[in-house]
């Protein structure tokens, strides 16, 4: 349903690209969720009339407005985004409102809203049908890694899904269990879900970058306590006393997120560490392939994950990868990583010493990412279109 509009031109989805707004707004970067956003633009584009919503505030914008914000999001956030933004929504609220939106879908893809207590009374009033993407209930199930008052929020958020949704899509078969559990321990009923794993956009060809002169590995994601990279730090110091000059290099690319304070001082105020870590607050496209096409291996000690899109993306481009042993991966991965507890320093620290030079178990990993075919969105929307035309009119 997603790829054209039908025949008598009536759009049937709503989809909510407040998300994408607000960050855009606020000049923030891209993350994964975003770009689970855009994908989904990018689909339902052509079938969909666009919602924003802010507090109280909402709005869906008639289909020539739609389409001009739309592509306005598509153009990232370029100069003149906020006036070109404020113009159009300006002119979408005194013009004509959709007002028949009885039957349609509503697609909330990021989470935007979900706490609100007026989204799901507002929804019912439209008659529209709700449905939801959920990537994980992280700060419900390890709240430790969270921002204070995130494991309440996203428990309403979680809440309001189970108790207004008409349909639900997670983003792997670990969080469509994630999210029975807890809808069971709430006691209410899971609503219809179908699992859709999230597609692996393009590899950007890589550009040139000033390579190292000794081995490096990679660390793809926000500095955030779940991501584990205190773990990844201490590890460097012990090989960085043991090798010396000869210690490979460990490269961090992500922002600084929160919760993550052993790892900033870390990375602040260790003369050790100095030498032998490249934090990368951001780079482009081609960068990342570049960095880690090049790269020994990738790393991913994350203690929590909803999917892990930097593990799809590195064995894309051929490279091996040792991760902690979560159900997400073997999801779109299978075997093809070299799993390692969390727990497990002395497993780890042999693990990057060994991939740090060639050997038969890393050749083995190498040749396993060669044959790699990472999920596509071809298939993520196949299986989503087809559950969606099951929806009743």
């Amino acid at each position: 349903m997603g790829e054209g509009v039908p025949a008598d031109g009536c759009r049937p989805y709503v989809i909510d690209v407040s998300r994408l707004i607000w960050r855009r707004w606020s000049g923030r970067l891209p993350t994964g969720i975003d770009r689970v956003c855009l994908a989904y633009l990018d689909h339902f584009a052509v079938s969909a009339r666009a919602l924003v919503q802010r507090g109280r505030f909402r709005l869906v914008l008639d289909d020539a407005s739609s389409d001009a914000l739309f592509a306005l999001l598509r153009g990232g956030c370029g100069a003149g985004f906020r006036r070109r933004l404020t113009v159009l929504l300006a002119r979408a609220a005194i013009g004509k409102r959709c007002r028949d939106l009885s039957g349609k879908i509503y697609l909330n893809v990021g989470h935007t809203g979900l706490n609100s207590r007026g989204l799901g009374p507002w929804l019912r009033a439209g008659g529209l049908r709700p449905v939801v993407l959920v990537h994980d209930l992280i700060p419900i199930t390890h709240p430790q890694f969270c921002r204070p008052g995130e494991a309440e929020r996203h428990r309403q958020r979680m809440l309001a899904v189970l108790d207004w949704a008409d349909g639900i899509i997670a983003n792997s078969a670990a969080t469509r269990d994630s999210l029975a559990r807890f809808a069971a321990q709430s006691g209410r009923a899971l609503p219809e879900t179908t699992v859709a794993l999230l597609g692996c956009d393009p590899v950007a060809a890589p550009t040139a970058i000033k390579t190292p002169d000794r081995p490096w590995f990679v660390v793809v994601g926000t500095i955030e306590a779940r991501k584990n990279h205190a773990f990844l730090l201490r590890l460097w110091q012990d090989i960085a006393a043991k090798r010396g000059s000869s210690a490979p290099l460990l490269v961090l690319i992500g922002q600084r997120g929160w919760e993550a304070d052993e790892a900033f001082a870390l990375l602040d105020r260790s003369g050790q560490l100095a030498a032998h870590v490249l934090e990368l607050g951001t780079c482009s496209d081609g960068a990342l392939s570049a960095w880690l096409k090049g790269a020994r291996a990738l790393l991913m000690p994350s203690l929590a994950e909803g999917f892990g899109l930097p593990v799809a993306e590195a064995l894309a481009l051929g490279t091996p990868v040792i991760a902690t042993d979560l159900s997400v991966y073997r999801e779109f991965a299978g075997d093809i990583p070299l799993y390692l507890a969390a727990s497990d320093a002395d497993g780890w620290k042999q693990a990057i010493e060994s991939f740090a030079a060639d050997g038969a178990e890393r050749d083995r990993r190498h040749a396993l990412a060669a044959q790699y075919a990472p999920p596509s969105w071809a298939a993520h929307f196949a299986a989503v279109d087809a559950w969606l035309s099951r929806f009743p009119a």
